[in-house]
């Protein structure tokens, strides 16, 4: 999920090396009917962006999901919780 976003943000001309981009995900397992089951996953991304660029990083935010294989191989079975929390660094 990183990288496809990393991916969307690139195509906007925000950078995402070094330590202007990190993610810190969680999840839940919980039982599910006898089965331990993956059930939630939460990723919080930061972003350093360029300036003048903190809206475009929340559109690309905003689709990343549709164009992630990953995301789009477990949606139907894990349910993903995602936040963008953006500063843009200044000129």
């Amino acid at each position: 999920m990183m990288g496809t976003l990393a991916t969307v943000l690139a195509g906007r001309k925000i950078p995402t090396f070094g330590d202007r981009f990190r993610a810190d995900a969680e999840g839940d397992i919980e039982d599910v009917n006898g089965v331990m089951r993956i059930t939630r996953i939460r990723v919080r991304y930061t972003l350093k962006a360029p300036p003048g660029k903190g809206s475009e990083a929340m559109e690309a935010m905003r689709i990343y999901l549709t164009q992630c294989p990953a995301a789009m191989s477990v949606r139907e079975c894990i349910a993903l919780e995602d936040s963008l929390d953006v500063s843009e660094l200044p000129e």
